[in-house]
């Protein structure tokens, strides 16, 4: 499937050092705009950021890092990020973005899977924030080979100290200090590894020009409008950083950012930044769209005018057509576009995006037997389960249905989503039986499943997290969806995983979900009750565990996804359990349950 618009091949030269160069002639009104926890702005133009970056470059080289070695980065939002990341690329090497530890009740899981990462990427040095590189001593310690990190005033005063630390405008450094190909590697990122170790990524200039190019070429400037962005996602994320950063580079444009933990904490910052600087494109994952229904209040967005955001991309985990019509509904009266939200697919192996819904028309959905869904076949019923399309490909790129043995379906046959395109990664890192394995004749195997109708693409999940009950398989997002609502239970933070108990001779449906901080006896006494009539009620199956667990336990990738393999593996080595201030009220609610079933059993006779 090739979007019928596409009529032009995407142009890919230029590479991210061409547009950072230029991006700093564009004069002082375009750059980044960060916002702190008061929402405080602080404005850093292109053109100061490629300063800065010259030094760090200088420092870099100073230590030792050559053309080609790795650089990994671990900062919050902020502009030391992008001096290092830029500083990187200016000095010949590979930034690898990381994500820094966010719980700090779970440092043993992040010193190892971060450790696991270092090796995977070869990184030479580890540039981080003081804060951060203040508990990364498990993480280097457990790296091979051992090595310790950095800090940009170490890197900027090891360039001092070479004599080659002034600035760029100072004359001291070249304006272009290494010569950069559109082949070389411009960026190692990681998979999201929801359903295995994360994978990493090698991205070239050339598919990072390719991909941001056609995704700037979906909302062109024009007369009337001249398009800025607010993203609050992290920056070691493909969305955040290729997303949001790379086009606001590319085009130039300004982009504000906010971090992660300021959104999660108070969503409404995310509205309000939107409206203040009357920006037109964000993008976001499904949970984000839900929490802002959830969590905002009115008063918070006084003086809010949300009309002027034209394009409201929804990706990066399952689309949920409630949670979009809800967030319509909530903030319509805020001037919020219904066409504004967009929901899209990609990952990380094909740089970012794969499709996009159309962008000029409210979002859309279908509903197909869900019966027929499982055997492998999409058909339309009018009670049937409701999935939202996930639109065209992009520019340059075409999507195709494969069955398990190499056959190629057209529409209305369930399969592997494959992808080919020019954003396509080089490979996985020094990793050549995974890259074959992923891509064959120019072909990305996605490990989505999905199929074809009307045109465009829909998702059913991923190929390894299917339940499969007595020979037929079902998809976890549905069956999570119907967790929507459960008094005491915290939204799109409960996992679906099939598990084969000891003795038994089939797989089980086991539920392992969140409670909400302010959960009370009542909610927690008829949790099992509720979740298995909800689930019986939406899907047909029955839940026989169901595992409550404290907020934030469940395990999440580097971009939040929940990862329903590891959660499944932490239940089963004894790692998540129930918490003990609630363990009497589920002692309580299965005694009243059994007394309730004796109760019952003496009336019938």
């Amino acid at each position: 499937m090739r979007n019928p618009d596409d009529t032009h091949p995407v142009a890919e030269e230029g590479t991210l050092l061409s547009w950072l160069c230029s991006a700093a002639s564009s004069g002082p009104e375009v750059g980044l705009r960060f916002l702190d926890r008061r929402e405080r702005p602080a404005f850093e133009t292109w053109g100061t950021l490629r300063a800065k970056a010259l030094e760090v470059a200088a420092g870099l080289s100073e230590l030792g890092v050559h053309r080609g070695q790795r650089v990994a980065l671990i900062f919050p939002t902020g502009v030391g990020f992008f001096h290092g990341f830029f500083g990187a690329l200016l000095a010949g090497a590979v930034p690898v973005p990381l994500y820094p530890p966010v719980r700090l009740g779970r440092l043993d899981e992040y010193h190892r899977r971060t450790a696991a990462m270092l090796d995977a990427a070869s990184a030479r040095l580890v540039l981080a924030d003081p804060r951060v590189l203040r508990i990364l001593g498990p993480t280097l310690a457990a790296a091979e080979p051992d090595f310790g990190g950095r800090t940009l005033r170490d890197v900027l005063l090891a360039g001092s100290a070479a004599g080659t630390g002034a600035s760029a405008e100072a004359g001291g450094l070249s304006p272009d200090p290494v010569d950069v190909e559109p082949s070389d590697l411009a960026l190692v990122q990681f998979s999201s590894g929801t359903t295995v170790d994360p994978k990493p990524v090698a991205l070239s200039h050339r598919a990072i020009v390719a991909q941001v190019r056609a995704l700037n070429a979906c909302w062109p400037d024009t007369q009337d409008v001249r398009h800025s962005g607010v993203s609050w996602l992290p920056l070691y994320h493909d969305m955040g950083l290729i997303g949001c950063v790379f086009p606001a580079l590319e085009r130039p444009s300004v982009l504000t950012l906010i971090g992660p933990e300021v959104f999660v904490a108070r969503p409404a910052v995310w509205l309000r930044a939107m409206s203040t600087y009357r920006a037109t494109i964000s993008v976001a994952p499904n949970f984000a769209f839900g929490l802002c229904v959830d969590k905002i209040r009115d008063d918070e967005l006084a003086g809010v005018d949300l009309s002027g955001w034209r394009v409201a991309l929804n990706g990066a985990e399952p689309v949920s057509p409630n949670v979009l019509r809800s967030f319509q509904e909530r903030f319509a009266r805020w001037g919020f576009r219904p066409e504004a939200l967009t929901p899209v697919y990609g990952l990380s192996e094909a740089t970012l995006a794969v499709t996009f819904s159309d962008l000029d028309r409210p979002f859309t959905t279908a509903r197909f037997d869900r019966g027929r869904l499982a055997e492998g076949w999409a058909e339309l019923r009018a009670d049937g389960v409701e999935l939202p399309t996930v639109g065209r490909p992009l520019p340059g790129t075409d999507v195709r249905v494969s069955g398990p043995r190499e056959e190629h379906f057209g529409e209305g046959r369930v399969g592997r989503v494959e992808v080919r395109g020019p954003s396509l990664m080089d490979s996985y890192l020094d990793r050549p039986e995974a890259t074959a394995a992923a891509v064959r004749d120019g072909w990305l195997d996605t490990g989505d499943q999905g199929f074809l109708h009307g045109g465009e693409l829909y998702l059913t999940g991923r190929g390894k997290d299917l339940v499969i009950l007595r020979g037929r398989n079902y998809l976890p997002a549905d069956i999570e969806q119907a967790l929507d609502g459960i008094p005491g239970v915290r939204k799109g933070c409960g996992v679906a995983v099939g598990h084969v108990p000891e003795g038994s001779e089939g797989e089980r449906l086991m539920i392992l979900l969140e409670l909400r901080p302010d959960a009370n006896r009542r909610d927690v006494e008829s949790l099992e009750r509720r979740v298995t009539e909800a689930i019986l009620a939406k899907v047909g199956v029955l839940a026989e565990t169901v595992v409550p667990l404290d907020p934030g336990t469940l395990p999440r990738t580097s971009s939040g996804k929940l990862r329903r393999g590891e959660a499944l593996r932490l239940y089963l080595s004894g790692e998540l359990v129930p918490p003990k201030r609630v363990t009497p009220w589920l002692i309580a609610g299965a005694m009243a349950r059994s007394a309730l079933a004796l109760r019952r059993s003496r009336g019938s006779r």
